[in-house]
C-alpha cells in the first residue's frame, strides 16, 4: 500500500479528513506532493489523458492517505464508499470518465475490490491552485478480525 507517513499538507483552515463513526471524509485533495502541485492548468481536448495520469493518482494518493490517518489502530479502509472527481476542464471536454478511471484504477491497485465504490465526475471552470483535478473520498473504517491479524 501506498506510504501513508505524511499527511496531505492543508492549504487553508480544514482537516485533511474528519470521521463521524465508521465513515471517513476527506478534503478534496489536488496533485501536491510535499505541499506543491506537481501539475497545474485545465485538461485539455487535444492531450492525451496520460498527460495527466501521475497527476490525478497523487490527487488520489492524497485522499487515500489523509483516510488512512483517520484509522485506528487494528483498522483499515475496509471499502471506498464515494469518490468524487472534479477535472478543471477546458470547454469541450468531455472525457470526465476516463479521468476518473485513473482514480478508480489506483484505488483498485491499493484496495482491491474495496477501492471501488460509486463515483462521480464533474468538470469545473476551475480549481485551486489551478490544480488539474481535485479528489475528494468517502471512506468506510472496518476493523480487522482475529485470523486478518495473525
Amino acid at each position: 500500500m501506498t506510504n501513508t507517513t505524511n499527511h496531505p499538507i492543508p492549504q487553508g483552515n480544514y482537516a485533511p479528513a474528519t470521521r463521524g463513526g465508521n465513515f471517513i471524509y476527506t478534503a478534496g485533495m489536488t496533485p501536491r506532493k510535499n505541499g506543491e502541485l506537481i501539475l497545474t492548468g485545465k485538461v485539455k481536448v487535444s492531450e492525451s489523458i496520460e498527460i495527466y495520469r501521475e497527476a490525478v493518482r497523487q490527487a488520489t494518493a492524497n485522499a487515500l492517505t489523509a483516510a488512512v490517518n483517520m484509522l485506528k489502530e487494528k483498522e483499515y479502509v475496509g471499502q471506498i464508499l464515494s469518490l468524487t472527481v472534479y477535472v478543471n476542464a477546458e470547454e469541450g471536454y468531455t472525457a470526465h470518465a476516463r479521468m476518473a478511471d485513473l482514480a478508480s484504477e489506483y484505488l483498485y491497485e491499493e484496495l482491491g475490490e474495496a477501492g471501488i465504490g460509486s463515483r462521480v465526475a464533474v468538470g469545473v471552470a476551475s480549481l485551486p491552485g489551478d490544480a488539474p483535478v481535485e479528489i475528494q473520498l468517502v471512506a468506510l473504517a472496518s476493523v480487522m478480525n482475529e485470523e486478518l491479524q495473525e
